[in-house]
């Protein structure tokens, strides 16, 4: 096949660069910064499209982030591929982080105590109600008996206060994520304008000396 990998890589190897990319994570994010600034629209609708993916990054929606930037930023008339890239926020760097910030503000909104809601870990608990909310969906066209029990407790103790904490937090995020890529994407475009107005000017010199 065309597109197929010529270096196939294997399970762990491919864990391992979800946390730690090919190249160090400075290079990632010079190669996100790249694309960013590449893309094709006015600075204020790429920042408007980053703005939009970092506020999704920091919800519980796991999953379903890049659905859901693209969806806000037809809403925002945001650049949707900045949108998506600006979801990259949420990165194995940033999860813990985003959801012990997040969980702490949701409780604290809620007016509920934090007890030891992080045991297990994340990722554990996430994969776990995932599992239970499939095996609940088959067991609707099955003999099986559906448990919500843990789903319950799950929407209880982790989701809800990520959620609710997760939208002042976002907002907070992304509106500086905004105001930090303007003037950023500007300047770049700028320079760039003026990289390719000056290289059309030598090669305009050179015809006519030809």
């Amino acid at each position: 096949m065309v597109f197929r990998r010529r270096d196939r890589r294997g399970v762990g190897r491919a864990v391992w660069e979800g946390f730690y990319p090919k190249g160090g994570w400075s290079r990632a994010y010079l190669y996100v910064k790249h694309r960013i600034t590449r893309l094709p629209g006015t600075p204020e609708e790429i920042a408007r499209g980053i703005a939009v993916g970092v506020f999704v990054a920091v919800s519980p929606f796991y999953g379903l982030h890049f659905v859901l930037a693209a969806l806000l930023a037809l809403f925002f008339r945001a650049n949707i591929l900045a949108a998506l890239l600006g979801t990259f926020f949420g990165n194995p760097l940033t999860y813990i982080p985003i959801g012990v910030a997040s969980l702490s503000v949701g409780n604290v909104m809620l007016g509920v105590r934090s007890e030891n809601n992080l045991q297990g870990g994340f990722g554990v608990m996430f994969a776990q109600a995932m599992q239970e909310l499939w095996y609940n969906f088959k067991s609707l066209f099955t003999s099986s008996i559906g448990d919500w029990t843990y789903l319950a407790e799950f929407w209880d103790t982790i989701f809800l206060p990520w959620l609710v904490g997760g939208v002042p937090l976002g907002l907070g995020a992304g509106i500086l994520a905004y105001y930090l890529s303007v003037p950023t994407i500007r300047a770049y475009k700028n320079r760039r304008k003026g990289r390719l107005a000056a290289k059309l000017i030598e090669l305009r010199k050179k015809t006519k000396l030809k």
